[in-house]
């Protein structure tokens, strides 16, 4: 299988691949798009375009995708179940590859009562693994799921996402094998502060030899302070946030707490960078994308490979 999409070459040229996130606004405000990827142009490889994230209303992924590759950078669609059945989600991926995006990420999404319209109802007509089955069919086989042909298939590079910190722990490994045997190209995982945790992770995955089928993406968030760490810890569904970490930024100043934890993700990215099987990072500044050029250079990963 090869698609048009740059992250596919990147992976498969052996070189770390980076990909960031642009979260769109909550109205119809094109510039603050613009404005959140241009921080990102020639630092990363694909901005992902989140969809609803944490089940709030915002300009949908599609549309945000379209005004990024209008200014000429990679987007990245993701497309959550929980808003579609299987006919709007199939419609939107052919919309999608017609605008020429041609990668996209396939996800369950937060459940409504996380955001702020919790009774609404959730679709969930399929899961992430059949969404993923759908698509590299759509892509490989040139069908629609009810089995009719499609003129002008997608070519889209899948991919799904990862927690490796989610309980039960033991399931975590046969959880990503299900999405590997859909076909899924490419794997973002949770954000990362448990390393130790993660590297156990990543060995379950090399014992059944799925490093060798799907290229992983590490998850990185900076933190900003202490305040945001222990919310990460508490609030945030999945998360696994260390108290040493927590320890680590409160006994740094307020006004040094950023720095500080703009060096924990450097240290993380450094120590994962050696760990085998993980083919680059996705880095999530929740509405800090005006640092992340900044990351990617002190992390050493610039200049960007060109296609």
């Amino acid at each position: 299988m090869k698609t048009e999409s740059i992250l596919e070459k990147i992976l498969t040229s052996g070189q770390l691949a980076v990909t960031s996130e642009c979260g769109p606004p909550r109205g119809a405000l094109p510039d603050k798009v613009k404005e959140k990827a241009e921080f990102l142009r020639g630092c990363v490889d694909a901005v992902n375009v989140t969809d609803n994230q944490t089940a709030m209303v915002r300009m949908s992924s599609l549309a945000a995708c379209i005004i990024i590759k209008q200014m000429g950078l990679n987007p990245l669609l993701q497309m959550v179940t929980r808003d579609r059945n299987r006919l709007a989600m199939q419609s939107e991926v052919i919309g999608a590859y017609a605008h020429g995006i041609d990668t996209m990420l396939c996800l369950s999404g937060d459940h409504p009562r996380f955001g702020d319209h919790p009774m609404a109802a959730s679709v969930h007509d399929i899961d992430s693994v059949q969404a993923v089955t759908m698509v590299t069919k759509m892509r490989d086989d040139g069908l629609f799921q009810g089995g009719q042909k499609i003129d002008g298939p997608p070519k889209m590079f899948v991919g799904a996402a990862a927690n490796p910190f989610a309980d039960p722990f033991e399931l975590r490994v046969a959880r990503l094998a299900k999405k590997v045997k859909a076909g899924v190209d490419f794997i973002q995982t949770q954000c990362i502060y448990n390393v130790d945790k993660f590297e156990k992770w990543m060995e379950g995955v090399r014992d059944r030899g799925l490093d060798e089928k799907v290229y992983i993406l590490a998850g990185i968030t900076p933190m900003k302070s202490v305040g945001m760490a222990k919310y990460m810890k508490n609030k945030v569904p999945g998360m696994d946030v260390p108290d040493d970490l927590i320890k680590r930024m409160a006994g740094v100043p307020k006004e040094n707490q950023a720095e500080e934890g703009i060096k924990v993700c450097l240290e993380t990215i450094e120590r994962l960078r050696n760990v085998k099987g993980v083919a680059g990072f996705h880095l999530m500044a929740i509405e800090w994308e005006h640092r992340v050029a900044e990351i990617v250079e002190r992390a050493g990963l610039l200049p960007r490979p060109s296609f």
